[in-house]
């Protein structure tokens, strides 16, 4: 365990024992992702979470901006303790996303999970998930990248499209939602040894096959809407439009837009 000046010293105690038990904790940083990936590859910092206030550069997918006000969101990034097949990279986020929602059902926050990356209360969004790996050739080091907006602050009503915050549901402290995630991920690591399994574990979540998708292709000037069927390999959507067509909707080729 690494020596603590910050809120979590009390959460890497109890965590002793697990491959998770060691938090670095920062005040302000540019990116905990960033932080996270001039570790990658390197054994002794297996299982470390990087925990900020906040985040000069907080980003998300395909470059979008996560906006926090300092200490109002949780916002990590914890480093696999083993490596993994680099074929099997892509189910990381979702396997993460699973352990996310689990950790917020203790705290007594239900969201639901938004292909590719997103947990959302309605239909704002309150949490994001974005991955960093290191690959060698057959094998990767991975760190999990998680923003959970905590408490709402003044301003958050301008952030486009809305945003959800944990206190908008349930008082929830920054502490006992990291203990619950890391926790979340020691229970259910040997998961991501089976990545169908992780991905059937996130249709149930997600609600597919049946849920309704508004999706928009990079470079495509039209969103188009259609039914989720499935996560294929790859982390793609199976998705199937009104005249009956079927396609895999990639995983780097597109987003899915909420309702505004």
């Amino acid at each position: 365990m690494e020596a603590q000046d910050g809120p979590y010293a009390t959460v890497a105690s109890e965590l002793i024992g697990t491959p998770f038990a060691r938090i670095r904790y920062l005040r302000e940083t540019g990116s905990t992702n960033a932080d996270g990936a001039e570790l990658l590859g390197d054994d002794s910092a297996a299982g470390l979470s990087i925990v900020a206030d906040h985040q000069r550069h907080g980003a998300g997918r395909k470059g979008r901006t996560w906006i926090d006000r300092a200490e109002s969101a949780l916002l990590v990034t914890t480093l696999l303790p083993t490596t993994l097949a680099t074929r099997d990279l892509w189910a990381v986020p979702f396997w993460a996303a699973l352990a996310a929602r689990r950790a917020l059902a203790e705290c007594g926050i239900a969201v639901d999970l938004h292909w590719p990356n997103d947990l959302l209360i309605g239909d704002r969004k309150l949490a994001g998930i974005l991955c960093i790996s290191l690959i060698a050739g057959e094998r990767a080091w991975a760190g999990c990248g998680i923003g959970i907006n905590v408490t709402r602050f003044a301003g958050a009503e301008a952030i486009e499209p809305p945003a959800a915050f944990c206190s908008d549901v349930a008082t929830v402290e920054r502490p006992a939602l990291l203990r619950a995630l890391l926790l979340a991920y020691d229970a259910t690591l040997d998961d991501l040894a089976n990545p169908q399994h992780v991905a059937r574990g996130w249709e149930r979540a997600a609600g597919l096959p049946g849920k309704r998708y508004r999706l928009q292709k990079d470079g495509m000037p039209e969103a188009f809407e259609a039914t989720a069927l499935a996560l294929g390999t790859g982390g793609g959507l199976l998705v199937a439009h009104a005249d009956g067509r079927r396609e895999t909707v990639a995983l780097a080729d597109a987003r899915a837009l909420r309702a505004t």
